[in-house]
């Protein structure tokens, strides 16, 4: 196993990972500990070049600061990523491998269920570090944090609508929704039991097919759904997917979802703000996900009624974070991102 130590900006600590006899490569990046030991997924998947995992792991890192900040958790923001395609190239040996990784950190960052991975491989995992969640079982399991995650999703396209409509009844409303993973499923099924009528892709077209039936929604090509006339947008897939391409496109009058980094730079916030439409930061919108996490590594005991406060503390944070950017005529992004500096620099507000 060859672990080695590289210089990143804004980042407290980055490594890279290989180990030749599993098949393992990747990064773990830790922006932050200063609220607490650093906590995000682990994500695999294929990239062009170790480059752009690099950069994943780096901006995702960033954003589970923010995500854990704003849902006032004592963690500060980590993730990690292992280069491979999580259908072809994950194995117990690359897993356990992994764990060792994580091990080796000594409690700085601690792992869970991101993209291509499940709670089965955070039990691999765990056979080799204590520093993981997101498992099937134990005392203070948390399982699937995708139910949760969807619930906090859900809860903040209401606040967003009756910010933007007037009304949080989402009942005849339209949503598109991008991305029809374990989120964006328990999502769909959120929305249409609300009376939503839905407009549905995913680059796996045969999921596409079958939730189209299944809750009688559009189904669009991929490419098609910043195209797709709707109330409101939900990116719950890969991040980076309002910039200045596709930003032009929307036809809503919100966007709220779960994806991490939806803005591919900052001044998509000020894009989106210019042209009416409200943006409802992912960062606030998907902490559902690292709330029920959380209950396992800080070994809550009364995990139901505890999340429960917290996903209801986050919708009342959107509900702030809106209506301050309307009085002051701002971004959403720009008040979130003060709001969370707050509380990392309290000293400075």
């Amino acid at each position: 196993m060859e672990i080695t130590t590289i210089d990143a900006p804004d980042h407290e600590r980055v490594v890279e990972f290989k180990d030749a006899a599993s098949g393992l490569s990747g990064f773990v990046a830790i922006h932050s500990t200063q609220l607490g030991p650093a906590a995000g997924g682990v994500r695999m998947r294929t990239y062009g070049h170790p480059s752009e995992a690099l950069d994943d792991a780096l901006r995702l890192s960033r954003g589970m600061t923010y995500k854990n900040a704003a849902a006032d958790l004592p963690l500060g923001g980590g993730k990690a990523v292992i280069i491979g395609d999580p259908t072809a190239d994950k194995t117990p040996r690359l897993l356990q491998a992994f764990g060792r990784v994580v091990q080796s950190l000594g409690g700085q960052y601690w792992t869970a269920e991101d993209m291509g991975m499940t709670p089965a491989d955070m039990a691999q995992i765990g056979t080799e570090t204590e520093y993981v969640a997101g498992l099937p079982d134990g005392p203070f399991a948390s399982g699937d944090p995708s139910p949760i995650t969807a619930r906090g999703i859900f809860n903040a396209i209401r606040v967003t609508a009756r910010h933007r409509f007037g009304s949080a009844d989402l009942s005849g409303k339209t949503v598109s929704v991008q991305g029809l993973g374990h989120v964006g499923e328990h999502l769909c099924a959120l929305l249409n039991d609300a009376g939503a009528k839905l407009v549905i892709t995913d680059i796996d077209t045969g999921q596409t097919a079958r939730l189209a039936d299944r809750f009688a929604a559009q189904a669009v090509a991929p490419d098609a759904i910043y195209a797709a006339e709707a109330d409101i947008f939900a990116p719950c897939a890969i991040g980076g997917i309002l910039n200045e391409t596709s930003i032009p496109l929307l036809k809503v009058g919100a966007v709220a979802g779960g994806a991490n980094n939806q803005l591919a730079t900052d001044a998509d916030a000020q894009r989106l703000h210019d042209r009416g439409i409200i943006y409802a930061p992912d960062f606030v919108a998907n902490g559902g996900g690292i709330v029920n996490v959380a209950t396992e590594i800080l070994k809550i005991k009364d995990r139901e009624a505890w999340v429960g406060q917290r996903l209801e503390a986050l919708e009342r944070t959107m509900d702030r974070i809106l209506t301050r950017a309307k009085v002051d005529g701002v971004s959403p992004h720009a008040v979130a991102e003060s709001i969370v500096e707050e509380k990392l620099h309290p000293q400075a507000a």
